[in-house]
């Protein structure tokens, strides 16, 4: 079977909202794909501004935001297929939307971007929702990227998503996924004031010095020591880790250098940790794409942390590193409409796999 499907994603870091055009082929389960166009729409400083509060708004400003939203996706989705002549080439759109609420354990999450809105300015079958039905079945919804991993990268032991969150997942037997820490959304904000509001392969950082003290502070958070499946809202990292960044009044050199040791010690301990659990392995292989993929120095310390232990670090090519997410949006879709699993259990702790994903028709 063949699909033509566009992802659509927005990470917490407020890059832009990706979209990838991927065409798949189903042969005995087995999967192949090749993303035949790809680009990041940067957000305009008013919507940076709306995505970012979302979780301070009343009820009805919340409404108008997902609705409005739903209609900005489905323009640029009009001018991404003219720009790139797929006219009467793409079968879906899957769109995860931009996280609103993640509450697991109150059974809720929301996302925001109305379906029925891209499927009428498109003209296109859209499915939207794709965690809810996890969430209902006493998961965490969250990460919901596994499932591509699993069946469009058979050949790697471990996978590292570098976005707003880093979350990580294990190849193993049941396939395995959680959220790791705070990423990019905190590197982002301490790297506001510089020229491009980002910084930009992690030289700031590398020129700054770790503060012991903080980076004691921020990996003594309880979260860090739960075992999984776990989950992380936006919040966590807004409103818990970065206070104790901007408490000691560090400079920005510094207070990068900091959390991108923080970041780096996090992982490696996830990493060595899930070690275990393909023991005998050798040479275990690291997938790593994400915004965090870019980041020099933040890769060169994981790679130092990790290196003694035989893990391999695989950094592939651009477009994957940038719209592997947009690229699993895409295939969930796919998925979700021939009423296959694309949410897996054993990673988000529900009681069951499950079919996630609400189908908008034009």
């Amino acid at each position: 079977m063949q699909y033509n499907v566009i992802g659509l994603m927005s990470g917490s870091s407020l890059d832009g909202l990706d979209i990838a055009f991927v065409h798949f082929e189903e042969t005995a389960g087995k999967w192949q794909f090749e993303i035949q166009a790809a680009e990041c729409i940067p957000y305009t400083a008013e919507w940076k501004q709306n995505l970012a509060g979302l979780s301070a708004i009343g009820a009805e400003k919340y409404l108008l935001l997902h609705t409005a939203y739903g209609h900005w996706l489905g323009k640029c989705v009009n001018d991404f297929v003219e720009e790139k002549n797929l006219a009467y080439r793409v079968q879906l759109i899957a769109s995860h939307g931009h996280t609103a609420f993640h509450l697991p354990a109150r059974k809720m999450t929301a996302q925001l971007g109305d379906g029925a809105a891209i499927a009428a300015v498109t003209g296109i079958r859209t499915i939207t929702d794709l965690r809810s039905t996890d969430i209902a079945l006493g998961g965490q919804g969250a990460p919901v990227v596994p499932i591509g991993e699993k069946l469009l990268f058979p050949d790697f032991d471990f996978f590292l998503n570098i976005g707003g969150i880093a979350n990580i997942s294990a190849n193993r037997d049941p396939f395995i996924g959680f959220d790791v820490c705070p990423a990019n959304r905190i590197l982002n904000l301490l790297a506001a004031e510089t020229e491009k509001g980002y910084d930009e392969n992690g030289y700031v950082a590398a020129s700054g010095k770790v503060d012991e003290t903080v980076l004691r502070k921020l990996n003594a958070f309880g979260y860090y020591s739960k075992g999984y499946p776990k989950s992380l809202s936006n919040e966590f990292g807004l409103n818990e880790i970065y206070p104790v960044i901007e408490e000691a009044n560090l400079s920005m050199s510094d207070a990068l250098s900091t959390y991108t040791q923080h970041i780096a010690d996090q992982v490696s301990d996830a990493l060595i940790h899930l070690l275990e659990d393909i023991s005998g392995k050798e040479n275990p292989r690291l997938l790593i794409t994400g915004g965090g993929a870019h980041n020099r120095y933040l890769i060169s310390r994981l790679q130092e942390q990790v290196s003694p232990f035989g893990i391999e670090c695989v950094i592939p090519a651009e477009q994957l590193i940038n719209y592997k997410e947009a690229l699993v949006i895409a295939l969930m879709g796919a998925l979700r409409w021939r009423e296959d699993i694309n949410v897996m259990c054993s990673v988000t702790g529900a009681s069951r796999d499950s079919i996630n994903g609400a189908v908008w028709s034009p």
